[in-house]
């Protein structure tokens, strides 16, 4: 996707779309983290210790289930 700053006052700022809001889950409450390498701009949402926590916890319980249930995932693929 390529984009275009866009005039703010006497800053530029750059439009997010919703479909790529809702894909991050973030929103204009979001607190967002702006990184650079030098060549190009990084945009991450800032998450909590606890939102952290809860997505390692499903991380890890998918990876029970795909380990417990191999063979039938992979008959079902195979299907």
């Amino acid at each position: 996707m390529k984009k275009r700053l866009t005039p703010i006052g006497n800053s530029l700022g750059l439009v997010i779309e919703k479909p790529i809001l809702e894909l991050l889950n973030i929103d204009r409450e979001t607190e967002l983290e702006i990184l650079t390498d030098g060549n190009a701009l990084f945009v991450r949402p800032v998450r909590t210790a606890q939102e952290d926590e809860h997505r390692e916890k499903v991380r890890e319980a998918a990876k029970r289930v795909m380990t417990e249930y191999y063979e039938t995932f992979k008959k079902l693929a195979d299907s």
